[in-house]
């Protein structure tokens, strides 16, 4: 955490230090939350993978992870804020906290939508055999990384034998009816580049993605999300290691597209951390920028007090906003 910190200056430094000043070029106001219709509850870092893109930074031996009482407080404050459409559960892999299941029958009660962002190899986990059956059975979305449709890129950035589990992970998935023509059940994966690059147009790259894995592993999937990597932990550890942190971010910064900030997820979204801690955006989350006002769970009486706040905004929001724009569910354009 140390070295992250005193590479911020420099990160700032490369990316005009300043968003909002951004903002104020293309005469755009300063973000603002509107209603809050989704909930992403991060339940901490622990993680079966250590992939090298990793913004959270998760692994196996991580050990900030959600506790009940947080959990519990989580719950108390979703069934108070009937704005919020979507829980969106993420980790490290968040199906190895005990919070995860009460989490999904909690919010499935109310009628809620629930995402659940995992990494498919957790299903080969000795304590996750039933795993699937259960998401199966709640109408649970999956969004699922698979960084590409080939072997080799796969197991270079998430370790050896990744892409073998995710095929084998997929196909589980597909016989239970996810990704499948007139099913309910949604199953959608997400690119993000190897390098140093903006992601490709999203709807190009997911018939490419469609057409690969259909015809060499008899796959099927809905959507395929484009998101770009932000200069965050592993990767910025990653930029300043090449030597390509100036030049990754002052791309960034030269794609900034003003459309695109109309549809920033952190318009609409609120992100809650392991320990309660609350942000506006999982990315502010891992840069520890907590939100403005109420910084808590235990200071608010419902997560439409947060509405209308102002959003903390740094460097790293030109990520969001390059090209064709990044968020949770892929481009904003």
């Amino acid at each position: 955490m140390a070295a992250e910190t005193t590479l911020l200056p420099i990160l700032n430094a490369s990316m005009d230090a300043d968003f909002d000043s951004a903002l104020r070029r293309h005469d755009l106001p300063p973000l603002r939350r509107g209603q809050v219709t989704t909930l992403q509850i991060n339940v901490g870092k622990l993680c079966n993978q250590a992939c090298h893109h990793c913004h959270v930074e998760a692994g196996p031996k991580r050990s900030e992870i959600m506790s009940a009482d947080v959990g519990y407080r989580i719950l108390e404050l979703l069934a108070r804020t009937a704005s919020i459409q979507t829980v969106d559960i993420t980790g490290g892999a968040p199906e190895l906290n005990a919070n995860f299941k009460r989490f999904v029958l909690f919010a499935r009660s109310l009628g809620l939508h629930v995402i659940d962002r995992c990494n498919l190899t957790v299903f080969f986990e000795p304590d996750q055999t039933n795993l699937a059956d259960f998401l199966a059975e709640h109408q649970v979305e999956i969004v699922a990384s698979l960084p590409c449709y080939t072997a080799e890129n796969v197991d270079q950035q998430r370790g050896r034998g990744v892409f073998e589990k995710s095929v084998a992970a997929l196909r589980k998935l597909n016989r239970l009816g996810y990704g499948q023509p007139n099913s309910s059940l949604l199953l959608n994966l997400v690119y993000n580049p190897l390098g140093a690059s903006l992601p490709p147009a999203q709807e190009q790259l997911e018939a490419d993605y469609k057409k690969h894995l259909r015809q060499e592993f008899g796959i099927e999937f809905n959507r395929l999300f484009t998101i770009t990597n932000m200069p965050i932990r592993r990767f910025t550890d990653f930029l300043v290691r090449t030597g390509k942190l100036r030049s990754y971010t002052d791309l960034l910064v030269n794609s900034f597209n003003p459309a695109t900030v109309e549809e920033v997820m952190c318009r609409s979204l609120v992100s809650v951390g392991w320990d309660g801690q609350i942000y506006d955006c999982d990315f502010n989350q891992m840069l520890d920028i907590t939100a403005t006002g109420a910084q808590t769970i235990w200071e608010i009486e419902s997560f439409n007090s947060l509405q209308n706040a102002s959003i903390a905004t740094a460097g790293h929001c030109f990520g969001c906003t390059a090209g064709s724009g990044s968020s949770c569910g892929g481009s904003l354009q």
